[in-house]
């Protein structure tokens, strides 16, 4: 099944009136398309302060000269598109005047399409969960124990092709993951995109927004596809995706790394990051909203015992520094011990907190974004930071340009 939505301002109005944005690329752990939303509700998170023990040093977007001491960034404003290092922003919000496509700007097509989990030779069949959630396993705290039920799912991709796209090119892409539905496309990234490329900030890319297979974290599809260590989910997109969005809308894909990017929001951020730390070869750019570095991973393995956890733990620090291209952010209201697990690896503030200090010790080029007023995913922080955040990452491509 096959659709088509021309891009119009109504959309993007009625996609980002609200703060509180919809399941897809601007949400975070969206309720499972196939099974009911769980019964338990998580308590608030604490709120973490920016100057406290074992945060990065920080550098307040905006300050006025002689405000070095004051942790609060300028309404609106992001760190340059040029910049690497640990930034500050908030707590007031400004939506990004690129969510908005001025009259005379060249808008690309929006298509959608939909394949079914009984025919992929990764994923099928589903999973799901048979209770709202698992036990801990009293032989090993890092795990749990969850009962599961198989399923068939529809898994939707949405495709973004820029007006400037020509037949027959290689070009640039991103995959983002916990894409939208079936009739309901995400304007926010195609809006963005078209003034980013008018504007000549960032290539004329294609973005492929790959939903999951519902539910979320153990024991769910979306958590076994999102949340697993391995290259398996890269492949899966590879095999499977890819060629399907070329099939379906005659364009090319670049095959090269540095003309190939990931983006997603909780543990589609960690999966963003899976994807190209497991696949160097296929991706060198991720970007990542509140991203799940910690230990969700189910089922247990021993290679990675504590998940994604192990990137900041042990993957990072203990391997040669990969051409990685990393843009990250968290709230500082981000999510901690989400569910029954109590292991210490549950803080998603600390887990990015981490991640950027290895990532610096390691030299790689990366932006590390800390938002005041700030929960999981967001919304009012990726609806200011989104066109500088894609800016950052696609800073110096060139097609075939190695790193």
């Amino acid at each position: 099944m096959k659709t088509t939505t021309p891009l119009g301002t109504a959309l993007i109005i009625a996609c980002l009136a609200s703060v509180v944005i919809p399941a897809g690329v601007w949400g975070a752990d969206a309720p499972a398309q196939n099974q009911p939303p769980p019964q338990a509700t998580r308590p608030t998170p604490p709120t973490r302060l920016p100057n406290a023990p074992g945060m990065p040093a920080f550098i307040a977007v905006g300050a006025k000269p002689g405000e070095a001491g004051v942790l609060r960034g300028a309404p609106g404003m992001n760190p340059p598109a040029d910049a690497d290092g640990d930034f500050l922003i908030g707590p007031d919000y400004v939506r990004a005047p690129e969510l908005t496509v001025p009259e005379g700007v060249p808008q690309g097509k929006v298509q959608q399409f939909s394949m079914d989990s009984r025919d992929s030779k990764f994923y099928n069949p589903g999973i799901a969960r048979d209770v709202p959630f698992g036990t801990v396993d009293p032989s090993n705290p890092k795990t749990v124990i969850v009962e599961t039920h198989p399923i068939d799912y529809k898994r939707i991709v949405t495709v973004y092709i820029p007006a400037q796209y020509v037949t027959g090119t290689a070009a640039p892409f991103i995959v983002v993951h916990d894409g939208p539905p079936m009739g309901r496309p995400d304007m926010g990234i195609p809006h963005v995109l078209d003034n980013l490329i008018a504007q000549h900030r960032v290539p004329a890319m294609i973005v492929i927004m790959v939903s999951h297979g519902g539910g979320d974290a153990q024991g769910h599809e979306r958590g076994r596809e999102y949340d697993t260590m391995s290259g398996k989910y890269a492949e899966f997109i590879e095999a499977e995706v890819l060629p399907l969005v070329e099939k379906n809308y005659g364009v090319t894909l670049t095959k090269d790394p540095e003309g190939r990017a990931t983006m997603g929001t909780s543990s589609g951020g960690s999966a963003a990051l899976i994807m190209a730390w497991y696949h160097p070869e296929l991706y060198h750019r991720v970007l990542t909203y509140s991203g799940t570095y910690v230990n969700q991973q189910w089922p247990f393995d021993p290679a990675t015992p504590d998940g994604a956890w192990d990137f900041h733990a042990k993957l990072i620090p203990q391997s040669e520094r990969k051409p990685i291209r990393l843009w990250m952010e968290a709230g500082d209201r981000d999510l901690l011990n989400p569910n029954v697990m109590r292991d210490g690896m549950h803080d998603w503030v600390e887990a990015n907190n981490r991640m950027a200090a290895v990532l610096k010790a390691k030299g790689y080029h990366y932006q590390y974004v800390f938002a005041l007023n700030a929960g999981h995913g967001d919304g009012a922080v990726k609806q200011q930071t989104l066109p500088e955040a894609l800016e950052w990452l696609w800073k110096d491509y060139s097609p075939g340009k190695a790193r």
